[in-house]
């Protein structure tokens, strides 16, 4: 099912905040993307026709409710190539990244005393690791990115070493569009014993992802970047470490047996569930997974390549623009300033001429101080956009340069 601008168009029906904003380009879809309508309707069902707690009931309500929610999982593990009892539902992937950086710390050696992360991660894969480095007096290197914005193999491989503890880094920056080769980075981590983790979060809509062959210990994404609801993050672990982590949460679900003096923990994935999980959320996520794989990762992924190469070619045609990607390799990811103007002011100007990008540093200070800058404009295509939207971003861009020449 190859992608045109006319069978998108078709596609654009099925997002119902087209049709409710006639007008909205939407290029913003790294921060969140919008829902179809299946998506929609499947949260819509079950508050309407099965609302029930999970895993507690034995009434025909609750039973369903937790069969869809089982079902889900075993949706999402297929999706990554992962075992079921591998899936851990979290609130989003910043929560599940504390998960780990919460629970990791009794399978470490002793030896080990460093993390190490890249310089192109999200706030998301920098802080929660900087607490577990302050806590137990870690510490924390990053990896260089190079003048193109790939990353650093070089120094990489000078810095990875029998110290590394942690090797944590981003599948597809959410500012330059790099994609990295992570079957490469966890090869190279692995071959100084250390525990990796992928942040997937701007990747597993557009790539297909096999945990297993990747060898990686953990992955992350979140439900709302991928079609899904808010409020809802994923967490896969391997097994072998599932069962060795403590509880990230305690109380209800997550337990065996409770007594006055003590309580055991049940097994993964339940280990790391406690309390009333988000049901609905969980449940509609597997209708976001139905309609990307019916799409095709494969076709998303070059549809969104090519518009954001379209934009790029088109931008570095006007005077003044700066464009920060990864042109050979990036993704649909395009960060770029105009010279002379804020990027706020240009994110502004452009909404009053229908037009939604993110502007400022991405949750991704770092990487901007690197940079040399103090923020970008930050336009991100998905599959549900079309080369017409690039053309209006072009042209609202040249009347943005036109207010501020007059």
């Amino acid at each position: 099912m190859k992608l045109t601008n006319k069978f998108v168009q078709k596609i654009k029906k099925d997002f119902p905040i087209f049709r409710n904003n006639k007008e909205l380009v939407y290029l913003d879809s790294a921060a969140t993307s919008q829902r179809p309508k299946q998506v929609i309707q499947s949260l819509i069902d079950f508050y309407e026709k099965e609302n029930a707690s999970i895993s507690r009931g034995v009434y025909t309500l609750a039973e369903k409710a937790t069969v869809k929610y089982e079902h889900a999982r075993k949706s999402v593990a297929k999706f990554i190539r992962a075992d079921s009892d591998e899936i851990i539902f979290t609130r989003n992937a910043t929560e599940s990244i504390n998960l780990v950086s919460r629970s990791i710390f009794p399978l470490i050696s002793r030896k080990k005393k460093e993390i190490l992360l890249t310089e192109m991660e999200h706030h998301s894969n920098i802080v929660p690791w900087q607490q577990l480095a302050k806590k137990h007096k870690l510490k924390l290197k990053f990896v260089r990115i190079n003048p193109n914005l790939t990353l650093n193999l070089k120094d990489l491989q000078e810095k990875l070493s029998s110290k590394t503890a942690i090797f944590a880094f981003t599948h597809l920056s959410n500012v330059t569009g790099t994609v990295n080769d992570v079957a490469l980075l966890t090869k190279m981590a692995k071959s100084v014993g250390a525990i990796t983790l992928i942040d997937a979060s701007q990747s597993v809509h557009c790539k297909k992802i096999d945990v297993k062959t990747l060898g990686c210990d953990f992955l992350v994404f979140s439900s709302h970047k991928m079609l899904g609801p808010t409020g809802l993050g994923v967490l896969y672990g391997r097994n072998e470490m599932l069962n060795k982590m403590p509880p990230f949460n305690f109380g209800g679900g997550m337990i065996k047996k409770v007594s006055f003096e003590n309580s055991t923990f049940a097994e993964p994935p339940q280990k790391f569930e406690a309390g009333t999980q988000n049901i609905a959320e969980v449940i509609a996520l597997t209708g976001a997974i139905t309609y990307l794989n019916e799409i095709g990762l494969g076709n998303i992924s070059e549809w969104e390549k090519s518009l954001a190469d379209y934009a790029e070619n088109e931008l570095k045609k006007i005077s003044g623009v700066e464009i920060y990607r990864n042109s050979k390799d990036g993704a649909g990811i395009l960060s770029f300033n105009i010279k002379g103007i804020h990027p706020h002011d240009v994110a502004s100007l452009l909404n009053d001429q229908g037009i939604a990008i993110r502007a400022g540093h991405h949750c991704a200070m770092p990487l901007i101080k690197q940079l040399g800058i103090q923020g970008t404009c930050r336009a991100s295509f998905f599959f549900y956009n079309t080369s017409s939207d690039v053309d209006e971003l072009v042209s609202a861009i040249k009347k943005v340069q036109k207010r501020f020449e007059s």
